[in-house]
């Protein structure tokens, strides 16, 4: 029922505050993003998103490396404490998806259809949202809370030898997620006679 997906999107929202309490097993958290790259839709059914999901040390590693990363580009520790803060609130998480499109499936397709060669990567990107939209939403449905984060172009190549992904390989976005340990804010919305129009 199209009512029942709604109220998932509706629910689901960027949790900051969460915890590495998990009462989802980590084979279920494998099964619902598995599911998720295999039917989100991707352009010619090109099939680039590629994923990774770090748990336990592997998850605070990646923030440790983040924080670290930037601590580089501060040099006054005082202005530095609210980006450590932040690095602190996401290490707090169970775990983290890092989302990545693979340029060797997408540079192919730009040799192979030539008049499209320009949108492919753009494409690709669109992919790679749905697929974020997805496992955030599905994720929220089991009870874990996430937010979306972009540290990238920044820790690419330290995450690429840390955890030993391929080189062709971009690193899209990164999602951290845990038990939700505090409601999110309040939204506003724009008016909506102001993003749709409806023509007959």
């Amino acid at each position: 029922m199209a009512k029942e997906f709604m109220e998932a999107l509706k629910e689901r929202r960027s949790y900051y505050a969460i915890s590495k309490e998990s009462h989802v097993s980590d084979a279920r958290i494998e099964e619902i993003i598995g599911e998720a790259v295999k039917y989100t839709p991707s352009s010619f059914n090109s099939q680039s998103a590629r994923v990774v999901v770090l748990l336990g040390e592997k998850h605070d590693k990646l923030w440790n490396i983040t924080e670290e990363t930037l601590r580089k580009t501060v040099n006054d520790e005082e202005k530095f404490k609210s980006t450590a803060d932040k690095m602190a609130s996401f290490r707090a998480g169970y775990g983290t998806v890092l989302f990545f499109e693979d340029q060797e499936v997408i540079e192919n397709l730009q040799k192979q259809f030539a008049l499209y060669a320009d949108n492919f990567p753009v494409w690709a990107n669109q992919s790679s949202g749905m697929l974020q939209l997805v496992v955030w939403t599905a994720l929220k449905q089991e009870g874990l809370g996430a937010s979306l984060q972009h540290y990238n172009p920044l820790i690419d190549d330290e995450v690429k030898e840390v955890f030993d992904v391929p080189a062709t390989w971009k690193l899209i976005a990164q999602m951290p997620f845990g038990a939700p340990a505090a409601d999110p804010g309040d939204k506003d919305f724009a008016p909506l006679d102001t993003r749709l129009k409806v023509l007959k």
